[in-house]
């Protein structure tokens, strides 16, 4: 899938921005927080360089397919990182999202997997997006339920359960406009 997105876009209350080189000290301290990581198979907090590498591949994404994860703001502030990427492991579309602990309880993760499912089934003409969850994680499993997302199936990834959810049906989303 190659399309262009604007390198910005908006939601109701958050800045939805291509990520840049500034943003560095924002994920490294982002990844650093162990209530972040709690969930992974190994649940060591990322350093300074994964947190560097991480950015360039978001980077990278970005030019190699003209959207990707974005950097989040909410009042002019960054509080996370989220979208949608090309999936090597999954067929369609792998909705992320890392939000600032300091952010969680808001409604930012739902309003930016709406804003992702909208870009993704409309500029991007996505068939399918799935969303991957620990079952350690259940806060981030009802965020991706309560904007559609059904259970596929259970896989090891990363040598531990997980979950996959997905939506292939965008009437299924409670977007704005025509379904797709």
């Amino acid at each position: 899938m190659n399309a262009s997105l604007p390198s910005s876009q908006r939601s109701e209350r958050l800045l939805l921005r291509r990520p840049e080189e500034a943003d560095l000290d924002f994920l490294i301290d982002l990844f650093s927080r162990r209530e972040l990581v709690a969930h992974r198979p190994d649940p060591v907090p990322d350093t300074a360089q994964q947190s560097a590498a991480r950015l360039t591949r978001d980077i990278g994404h970005w030019d190699k397919h003209g959207f990707g994860r974005w950097a989040v703001e909410a009042d002019e502030k960054l509080v996370g990182f989220g979208g949608v990427t090309v999936s090597a492991d999954f067929d369609g579309l792998n909705l992320s999202y890392h939000l600032h602990p300091a952010s969680w309880g808001h409604g930012y993760a739902t309003e930016l997997v709406t804003e992702a499912l909208r870009t993704a089934f409309g500029p991007l003409r996505a068939d399918r997006v799935v969303g991957i969850v620990r079952p350690a994680n259940p806060a981030s499993r009802r965020v991706l339920e309560k904007c559609g997302f059904v259970f596929e199936k259970e896989v090891m990834l990363h040598g531990a359960p997980t979950i996959v959810l997905a939506l292939a049906h965008p009437r299924r989303v409670n977007i704005s406009g025509p379904a797709a």
